[in-house]
């Protein structure tokens, strides 16, 4: 049984991806973009199996209209991935206050506003799939990138939320956290800060290297497949990293971490006061 599939920021990159997958087996597929011109190629191919609905997640007015296009147009709304997002290249000190506000306005509020808007159609449905895409860095972080770390956490705190408050209306959440891949998440669609304070060259230079092997970076068509598998799957799970670099560095820090949490577990408890 086909389902109906809300993907927002779906003009590149994994929505994209992703949208084109669902409607070739054969799902219908409501995709955001602020450019929908972008789509054009999809629903040439794909007619009324697509509807392609201009965009802005940053306007909470704007996400509840939409969203209420796409019941109206579809009837349901099965599964939500809330994808829209965008990159902030650049040290926390460099980083001005209209880039932050912006960050966390679509990386954060954006997804905020999306899953508030979808949340009244799965709760009068008895059921829904709420997939988020967060990053491994909503887990761990990288330097250079500290407003992006921490919409990303921020996102995950909300998501996991949301799933702990709507599991008895039989509404599931999974957070996808991704390492790099080779979309344009870094390249066009980034925004990158001013880069004045020579103190933080060193610290630069060793995230530009780190950047310049390929095989740090995943294959975006290798997530199809999985990402197919999370929708169809009756028991998803509340977390799945994507790439082989998350993984690794996300188990080793849990790992340093639960060590920290046993190496204070005296202080810890001390800590309580009785």
């Amino acid at each position: 049984m086909s389902k109906v599939i809300f993907i927002t920021g779906a003009s590149k990159g994994f929505g994209k991806l992703w949208a084109e997958a669902l409607l070739e087996r054969g799902d219908k597929v409501a995709t955001t973009a602020r450019n929908i011109a972008a789509l054009q190629d999809l629903k040439d191919k794909y007619g009324d199996n697509i509807l392609p609905l201009k965009l802005d997640v940053n306007s909470r007015t704007e996400v509840f209209e939409v969203t209420e296009q796409v019941e109206k147009h579809f009837g349901r709304i099965d599964v939500l991935i809330n994808n829209a997002g965008f990159g902030l290249f650049g040290t926390t000190e460099e980083t001005t206050e209209q880039q932050a506000r912006e960050q966390m306005e679509t990386n954060f509020f954006g997804s905020l506003w999306v899953a508030q808007a979808v949340l009244p159609v799965m709760r009068k449905q008895k059921s829904g799939h709420i997939i988020q895409i967060s990053s491994f860095l909503g887990l761990t972080t990288l330097p250079l990138l500290g407003l992006y770390n921490a919409s990303k956490f921020a996102v995950e705190g909300l998501i996991e939320t949301i799933g702990s408050e709507t599991a008895h209306l039989r509404i599931k959440t999974t957070l996808i956290e991704p390492n790099g891949f080779a979309t344009d998440w870094a390249g066009a669609s980034a925004v990158q800060t001013s880069s004045d304070i020579a103190d933080y060259n060193p610290v630069r230079a060793a995230f530009v290297e780190s950047g310049d092997n390929p095989d740090t970076w995943g294959k975006p068509e290798a997530t199809v497949e999985p990402v197919l598998n999370l929708i169809d799957n009756q028991n998803p799970p509340q977390r799945v990293l994507f790439g082989k670099i998350a993984y690794h560095v996300v188990n080793e820090v849990y790992t340093k971490r639960l060590n920290d949490i046993q190496n204070w577990k005296e202080v810890s408890i001390a800590a309580h006061g009785h």
